[in-house]
């Protein structure tokens, strides 16, 4: 079947100014793009005064569990004309795993994957890969390697540096995902149990990955306070390694930080990058974050693992403790509720049928007159640690800045843990072109759209898509930039965008089994 787009204004993802041009496609692929093509048996699409460019490509989306078990998984990211989406990020995926360490590593993601069926359980990547195969995917979904994901398969949730035969595994396990089509290897030093990971056991798993040209998408350990170090901690494990490095949801977080660390820190991106190592970032376009309620107690206080944590809180030692630190800073450790503050922390998801009414609701307000560490103590204890938040944490003045660079990408981060997510699920690609280009003028349209399909492809090393070229994957895109709405926000996130004319996978309107599991 032969497909002719005709009339629109083609951004090809570069970066370039749109040409007026026809797009010419034939059994998926793009065969040519040229004025006024001629092509009498094509089925014709009208994309007079609309832009046309390749379908978005997001490198960081939380969805390892909805790609696999199907539902409505699709529609919120069609709907962004998302078309290729990376799975296995900030270190959190729910493969490996091992039988032992189920139940802890499953109910620890449940805030950020969605909960996980008792029947489900990939202890490696050739079973995650056989179900992304088998899954009637509506996009293209490609994964990375989870390093906290290995150290929970080897060691559970402790604090114990690998093994030299623990380090063996895990690089073989790295090993096993790359030749298993990984497109790299993802960090979350900032959440157990990878905080406790040595900077050699890092640089040795990410060796392995280099060896195959992956990327290493760095959640970094720290955000805030400690932002110019963290950066400069995954800046020598990349250099260290070979691996090409990118930070993931690159931010400056507390109001004390605001104006400042982030300048610091990309000072730090451009002298690596000066003295040619391959150090990128991306960022999301809102000035929250999301993230687990657990990831809020201090180091000071979680014990061998999350389950001894919680153990540890029922005691009065415990709830005390709890108290007593998160009154004052940590060193290497960022303090959410000094940095920010309990009423710009909120919750947005949680297990049982009881707590649903949190929804939406800070924890000042939610704390009363108790102090907000009980509070927060009784609910991880009521939900067993399956609690998510937002946390207000940044300047938009900062995300703006972060989002003019030349070697930012645009994700969405987007989380799946149900209850009252993000806004990012629902619209992080159509608020860039809705609000970042046109209401403020932060960035052009063919930035933008080179920010949401050539750059994060080329990062990804994606042979075929990413751009309109001749011989492309026939992922693409058509709208009238004027038309496109994210309307979901903060307080009304469930609202799906809108203003997309047409997305196409390989040259069709989405359907299921359109997509296909992405392999590099």
């Amino acid at each position: 079947m032969r497909l002719l787009i005709r009339g629109g204004d083609v951004l090809d993802g570069t970066g370039a100014p749109s040409t007026s041009s026809d797009v010419l496609i034939s059994d998926g692929r793009i065969e040519e793009i040229a004025p006024n093509i001629s092509a009498p048996d094509a089925l014709a699409i009208d994309a007079v005064g609309c832009v046309v460019t390749p379908g978005f490509v997001d490198m960081h989306r939380h969805c390892d569990i909805a790609a696999v078990t199907g539902g409505a998984f699709g529609k919120l990211e069609l709907a962004q004309g998302i078309t290729s989406t990376i799975a296995g990020n900030c270190g959190l995926a729910p493969v490996p795993c091992a039988p032992s360490h189920r139940r802890e590593l499953y109910d620890f993601l449940e805030p950020i994957t969605g909960a996980i069926a008792p029947d489900l359980l990939f202890q490696d990547y050739s079973s995650y890969l056989n179900a992304l195969k088998a899954a009637s995917l509506p996009l293209n979904v490609g994964f990375l390697a989870g390093l906290g994901a290995i150290r929970t398969a080897i060691l559970g949730f402790t604090k114990n540096p690998l093994s030299a035969d623990g380090l063996k595994t895990a690089e073989a396990f790295v090993r096993q995902a790359m030749e298993h089509g990984a497109f790299g290897i993802s960090t979350g030093l900032m959440y157990q149990p990878e905080c406790y990971a040595l900077c050699d056991e890092m640089v040795a798993q990410a060796k392995i990955a280099a060896k195959y040209d992956g990327i290493l998408c760095a959640h970094i350990r720290g955000e805030g306070d400690h932002l110019v170090e963290s950066v400069r901690e995954a800046i020598g494990i990349a250099m260290k390694s070979g691996i090409r490095l990118n930070i993931s949801h690159f931010k400056g977080t507390g109001v004390r930080n605001w104006g400042k660390a982030v300048y610091l820190a990309m000072e730090e991106i451009e002298a690596a990058r000066a003295r040619g190592h391959e150090v990128t970032a991306d960022f999301y376009p809102y000035d929250g974050g999301a993230t687990t309620l657990l990831s809020l107690i201090p180091p000071s206080v979680t014990q061998s693992d999350n389950a001894a944590t919680l153990r540890y809180l029922e005691t009065n030692a415990g709830r005390d403790a709890l108290r007593r630190e998160l009154r004052r800073e940590h060193p290497g450790w960022d303090n959410m509720a000094l940095s920010i503050g309990w009423s710009r922390i909120v919750i947005s998801s949680a297990a049982l049928p009881e707590d649903q009414h949190l929804m939406g609701k800070d924890i000042q307000t939610l704390s009363g007159d108790r102090d907000p560490a009980d509070f927060v103590c009784d609910l991880l204890l009521r939900e067993r640690g399956k609690v998510g938040i937002i946390v207000l944490s940044m300047d938009q003045r900062d995300v703006d800045a972060i989002a003019r660079l030349p070697y930012t990408a645009v994700i969405s981060d987007a989380l799946y843990g149900g209850g009252r997510p993000h806004p990012r699920l629902y619209g992080a690609f159509p608020k860039i072109i809705e609000d970042y280009v046109l209401r403020r003028a932060v960035l052009t349209l063919p930035e933008a759209i080179h920010k949401m399909t050539g750059m994060p492809a080329e990062r990804l090393r994606l042979k075929d898509r990413g751009l309109l070229r001749s011989g492309y994957r026939a992922d693409i895109n058509i709208f009238n930039p004027s038309a496109i709405r994210a309307p979901a926000t903060f307080e009304e996130p469930e609202q799906i965008a809108s203003g997309m004319t047409a997305v196409l996978i390989a040259g069709q309107k989405p359907g299921r089994s359109l997509g296909r599991a992405m392999l590099k």
